[in-house]
Formats: C-alpha cells, sequence, structure tokens
C-alpha cells in the first residue's frame, strides 16, 4: 500500500462499536471484495470493501472478517481468514500478510488461513442462533453485479436455513457516520494531497490546454503524495460541459474566456476528499461569470451555516432551496412568476440547481449514513450548490468538505484551498 500504516486501535474500536449493536448469540461475516475481471488475464486495480477494512483495517482480496462476541472459545470471538501467501505468490504477487502483519494491522489474535474457513464456521454456525450479513444498502447502489458477498449470503442461506438473519447495514450506516480521530486525520491527508494538486492546477491551466491534460496533472501530484489517485472519477469541463452534472469524458479543448468546472479529488488511506473549483481559463473571469460564481459561493457560506447537530437533512436542503432561489432572483435567471408557478416536488430553482447541497463523505465519497435522523457532531460533509446555465455556456459549482462538532461549528477541511475568486485569479496570474 502507498499509504503510511494506520493505528489498529481504529479498527479494534470500530469492531467494539459495531458488537455493542449487535443482537445476543449472532455472527457476523464481512468479504472482502473480488478482483473485477476486464478481459484475457487482466483485471482491474483491487479496490477493498469498505466495511471490512473499517473493522479490520485488511486492504487485501480473499480475507474474511468473523466477530461473535457471544462465543464460548475466547479465541473465536473476533476471526480473520486470510488467503495463505507463500513463496511462489510473494515472487509473482509481492508480499501478502502474514498471520503476524495481520495481528499488527487489525489487532486481531486469532487468523486462519482461508481453507480452514468452512470447518471453523461451522462449529460458530452450531452455537449460534442468528447472522449478520452485510448486503450493499445504500441509496444510490448499484447491485447489479454479483459480489463475493452475494455468494457468500446466497451459499450461507442453503446451509443454515434455520438461522435467524439480521442486517449489518443498518448497524455500519450508524457507527461509521461518526468519524473517529483517525479517520479525520486521514480525511484531513486527502484534503492536503487535493491542494497540493489544485494549486499545482492554477499554475497549469491556460488557453488551449486540453482537458485531460489537466487531468494528467493531478494523478502526478496525487500519487507521489501517497495517493492511489483520484477519490472518484474526476470531472475538467470546460464552458459547456460544465452543465453535465456527471461529465468525465475530459476530452474538450480548454478554450479561452471559458470557466472549467473542476470536480476532483484525492483519496488516502481509502478515505476520501471531494472538492470542486471554478477557473477561468484565461486567468480572468468575466463580469458576468464573477457574479455566478459569487452567487453559488454566498449560498455555500450560508448552507455552512445550517449544519448544525439535530437538524434533519430533508429541513437543510429546503432551506439551502430558498437561499438559492433569492440568488437566482438576483441574477435574473427566475423570477416571481415561475415561483408563484412552481410545483411543490420541482421548486422553480430546480432549474438551475437540480441536484442535493450535501452528502456524507468518508470511506466512500457518497459515505454511508442515516438521512432519516439528525445530524450529529462528528459527522462529515460536502457543501456543493451549484448553478448551470446551458444558454451561457457556464456551470459553477463550489464544494468542501466539513466536520460538524458537537458544539456546533463547522470545521472545513478544505478551508486553505483557494475558493473567493479573486484569490482565484491572483493565483493564476502570479509568477
Amino acid at each position: 500500500m502507498k499509504y503510511l500504516p494506520i493505528p489498529n486501535e481504529l479498527f479494534v474500536k470500530n469492531r467494539k462499536k459495531f458488537v455493542s449493536k449487535m443482537k445476543k448469540n449472532c455472527v457476523a461475516v464481512f468479504n472482502s471484495n473480488d478482483i473485477i475481471t476486464t478481459s484475457a488475464d487482466s483485471t482491474m486495480p483491487f479496490q477493498q470493501h469498505r466495511d471490512i477494512f473499517y473493522l479490520s483495517g485488511v486492504d487485501q482480496e480473499e480475507s474474511i472478517l468473523v466477530l461473535f462476541p457471544d462465543c464460548t472459545n475466547e479465541n473465536h470471538k473476533e476471526i480473520l481468514f486470510l488467503k495463505e501467501t507463500n513463496e511462489q505468490i510473494a515472487i509473482w504477487e509481492g508480499e501478502k500478510l502474514t498471520k503476524e502483519k495481520a495481528f499488527e494491522v487489525s489487532g486481531i489474535k486469532t487468523v486462519y488461513w482461508l481453507n480452514q474457513f468452512e470447518s471453523i464456521f461451522k462449529t460458530l454456525m452450531a452455537e449460534s442462533e442468528g447472522v449478520y450479513l452485510n448486503t450493499n444498502e445504500h441509496l444510490r447502489a448499484n447491485t447489479e453485479n454479483e459480489t463475493r458477498e452475494d455468494r457468500f449470503i446466497k451459499k450461507l442461506k442453503i446451509q443454515y436455513p434455520a438461522h435467524q438473519s439480521h442486517k449489518s447495514a443498518p448497524l455500519l450506516h450508524e457507527i461509521r457516520s461518526i468519524k473517529e480521530k483517525i479517520e479525520l486525520d486521514l480525511m484531513q491527508t486527502a484534503c492536503n494531497i487535493t491542494q497540493k494538486g489544485f494549486e499545482r492546477l492554477l499554475k497549469f491551466i491556460k488557453p488551449n490546454v486540453w482537458e485531460y491534460e489537466i487531468e494528467a496533472e493531478l494523478i502526478h501530484e496525487f500519487i507521489r503524495n501517497r495517493s492511489k489517485g483520484f477519490a472518484y472519477t474526476p470531472i475538467i469541463a470546460s464552458g459547456k460541459n460544465a452543465c453535465v452534472l456527471h461529465y468525465i469524458e475530459n476530452n474538450q479543448l480548454c478554450k479561452d474566456g471559458e470557466v472549467i468546472l473542476l470536480d476532483v479529488a484525492a483519496e488516502y488511506a481509502n478515505y476520501s476528499s471531494d472538492l470542486t473549483r471554478c477557473v477561468p481559463v484565461n486567468g480572468r473571469f468575466t463580469k458576468r461569470q464573477k457574479e455566478v460564481y459569487n452567487a453559488v459561493l454566498h449560498v455555500k457560506k450560508e448552507a455552512e451555516k445550517l449544519l448544525q447537530p439535530g437538524t434533519m437533512m430533508v429541513d437543510y436542503h429546503k432551506e439551502v432551496g430558498k437561499i438559492m432561489e433569492n440568488e437566482l432572483l438576483k441574477l435574473k435567471l427566475i423570477d416571481k412568476t415561475d415561483i408563484k408557478n412552481q410545483k411543490p416536488d420541482w421548486p422553480a430553482y430546480k432549474k438551475y440547481f437540480m441536484h442535493g447541497t450535501s452528502h456524507f463523505i468518508g470511506l466512500d465519497t457518497h459515505d454511508v449514513g442515516l438521512w432519516n435522523k439528525p445530524i450529529k457532531g462528528g459527522m462529515v460533509f460536502t457543501v456543493e450548490p451549484g448553478i448551470y446555465i446551458p444558454e451561457e455556456n457556464l456551470g459553477i459549482r463550489l464544494e468542501d468538505n466539513l466536520l460538524v462538532t458537537d458544539k456546533g461549528k463547522v470545521k472545513n477541511l478544505m478551508k486553505n484551498i483557494p475558493i473567493e475568486a479573486d484569490e482565484i485569479e491572483d493565483w493564476m496570474n502570479s509568477k
């Protein structure tokens, strides 16, 4: 791994939080992700399942974590099963976790090789009454592809039909949404790497650069700072491309007079950052571009004040919508007649600001969390309002990552990344 070792106290604490919410006499199982094939003998780079990583720190394929806090065998209250490493694997694939190294990473004392899983798991299931299954219940999840976890669940239900099934997802969504100090430090590192990449761009962007050249500058800066790369597919959208919310082709020329929307950020140790900035290709915003830019920035600053413990996200988004409505009126993009005739489920402002303002962020860019529960201290959200005007070939979105504190203040993890329009121009025009 490129990232530095993470103290295993994080994973020990995470497991304690999870098992404290389990029902009595139940087993919980977590599987690694598959290595995804492309064609022939090629594969995609491995991405660990965030839940097993959160609970163990194991960042390796073909791993299984089993938690059984009520097991009579003290050694089997928590178990890691790993792919057995050997000299040949080390030569062809590189170093894999040994049992000793797995303990250092996770804090789990009992580590077996994967070929022992079936026999040991049978003894655990004979003693238990229920099992926690780890399904993907993210509200925006694409679950078309069968995962290693899916195959395990299918097989388990055939082999152990009398066991009660419980869901791990609600427990994980709750505890993962409250970040520990170590997690916040990792997220801050991701944000700091993102800052280095963005500041590099402010010196690089000029008329007639290509969007993909900007992408190349970023990936260089991210990887040289111990990131695997982008936390999500980068959006580098110049001119009218900025009005396509998930534009990812990044293959167009950046022209004089245009504004580039950059929704780009680094990961670090599997933790995401999520940044959006907009910059003028020639280093100077036009009067109109700056008007729209400052309107979005105003909405963002006001939205940050609304991220308070006890607030429901649905109410938060409604309030941000009212602020945006007022800015669009000032910009003459909508008028009072539009507001009078608006539909209850699609306000007038949605014509120019059609997405939400905030989402959870953490191990996933669109992280898990309980949307039907009030905001709590320790949660981290994006704040990302935008205005998109296709008829003007202009799209502006501004985004930072903010920690909500118990004291009701927010801490901006990206506070040092340039965002004011004048600041952007100064950076781009300085030697």
